[in-house]
């Protein structure tokens, strides 16, 4: 799938400096947060700031390069397997997965470009239009409701990636809501149960 900021082939050795860089960017995100300092990056990957500066200018740059990083490792195959697949409401339900997995994984590198829209347009545009071809499919197939409209499940993903700061890091929390999503998007209720259900780390309903 291609995204307007992938980059242009780099050096063997440049290119393991930014893959160095964008790993150990993804550890301290996870580690330290969403302000960690890009000196602490830099420490982390073994690299001086002048490498890091001289391939991402500022902290948006390198943050989006590592989510375009995760979206192409594991959200593009799973479209592409969706696309080329028969059953289009199975193959939208299993990109949307593959999406929330990510942004639970990756929850603080989200929070960093949190409210930035027009950043992340440059990273997720090839991703809304195959959701779009999906949904698209599955209305003529019959088994996803007509008066859905792409617009409606960009809101609704939108809602369960903020969803992901109720659960806990590294937990599969997210699988329950997606499922919910599910049955408000088919035409006929799936027959399964739902997965198991979570508590909300620091919150008692009892």
């Amino acid at each position: 799938m291609d995204r307007p900021l992938e980059r242009k082939p780099l050096r063997a050795d440049a290119a393991r400096n930014v893959d160095k860089i964008i790993t150990a960017a993804r550890q301290c995100f996870r580690e330290l947060g969403p302000e960690v300092p890009l000196q602490t990056i830099a420490t982390t990957a073994g690299v001086g700031p002048a490498t890091l500066f001289r391939n991402f200018a500022d902290k948006e740059q390198l943050v989006l390069a590592a989510l375009s990083r995760q979206l192409r490792l594991h959200v593009d195959p799973v479209v592409e397997e969706s696309l080329a697949g028969m059953d289009a409401a199975v193959g939208l339900i299993n990109v949307i997965d593959a999406v929330v997995q990510v942004a639970s994984e990756d929850a603080n590198l989200l929070g960093a470009v949190a409210g930035r829209r027009g950043l992340l347009v440059g990273i997720t545009g090839g991703l809304i239009d195959s959701m779009a071809e999906l949904l698209s499919r599955g209305q003529g197939q019959g088994s996803l409701r007509r008066d859905i409209s792409i617009e409606d499940m960009v809101r609704l993903v939108a809602m369960l990636i903020g969803a992901v700061d109720t659960m806990e890091p590294g937990s599969r929390a997210w699988e329950r809501p997606v499922a919910l999503l599910e049955d408000a998007i088919r035409t006929e209720r799936p027959s399964r149960p739902l997965p198991q259900q979570t508590p909300i780390p620091g919150m008692n309903f009892q």
